[in-house]
């Protein structure tokens, strides 16, 4: 079919890109209406659908793999998902539907099943330490989603059509970026868990080397002489006859008291 591993890269933003937008509305809108991003959603895909045949078919004069898997097609169809799904959401909220959903009451309908803390300590239960580490991500998400998708597409803006050294140096901060992401949150999670992971790994140990230990001792330890069944257990005839050899105690008259004698 012709089909590649960036064609079908980009042909995934065409088919989901439209829920992108009323998902983020459900988890940070009061207003969102749930009726309203499901309606935004597959109206999205139908119209980014559209968008991308269309686009395949003004651009290249046929609908074809080739002309559809173009950049300018895939951006086109891509965009269009996005942004028509969260224009209709905000209208259908906004002017439709309003909903007035209060967020706190998450902490009194959302209950563990089993109410144990014990892997939580004293700052992962504060609540003024929780809402201090999310204004910390929601702050450094929005400029590094500015730095991605408006100031780094601008940096390329001046080098025009990319030379040989030039594309390399951008090849390798590339690669950088993607090997400087894949170490931080490879090895952050074992920095952060270090005093948990040794725990489990000193428990293991601890299990293992005591088990050797048993072992050794149950292996040097001489095994106990079975016994006969003669040792076990009389037999009957040998039972009977020392019930027979036992004297049989004689039982002394009952002196009678004065009254009976006269």
């Amino acid at each position: 079919m012709g089909l590649n591993l960036g064609w079908v890269y980009l042909f995934m933003g065409v088919v989901i890109g439209s829920a992108v937008i009323p998902l983020w509305n459900m988890m940070t809108w009061s207003k969102a209406s749930g009726t309203g991003a499901v309606i935004a959603a597959w109206s999205g895909l139908v119209l980014a659908l559209i968008g991308w045949l269309v686009g395949a078919k003004i651009q290249g004069g046929s609908v074809t793999v080739a002309t559809l898997g173009t950049n300018e097609v895939m951006l086109s169809g891509n965009l269009i998902a996005i942004f028509s799904s969260g224009i209709i959401h905000y209208i259908y909220s906004k002017f439709i539907d309003p909903q007035d959903y209060d967020f706190s009451t998450l902490n009194e309908n959302i209950h563990l099943v089993e109410q144990d803390l014990s892997g939580l300590g004293e700052q992962q239960q504060d609540r003024k330490v929780l809402r201090h580490a999310k204004r910390w991500i929601a702050r450094r998400g929005y400029l590094l989603t500015f730095v991605k998708i408006i100031v780094w597409p601008i940096l390329s803006i001046p080098a025009g059509v990319f030379t040989k050294p030039f594309f390399a140096f951008w090849v390798l901060l590339s690669i950088a970026w993607g090997f400087g992401a894949a170490i931080t949150i490879s090895i952050l999670p074992l920095f952060e868990s270090q005093d948990e992971i040794g725990k489990v790994c000193s428990g293991m140990l601890n299990y293992i080397l005591r088990k050797k230990v048993e072992e050794t001792y149950a292996e040097e330890e001489p095994a106990a002489p079975a016994k006969t069944l003669e040792e076990e257990e009389p037999a009957p005839q040998a039972a009977k006859a020392l019930e027979e050899d036992e004297p049989v105690k004689e039982v002394e008259p009952a002196t009678p008291s004065g009254d009976e004698a006269a």
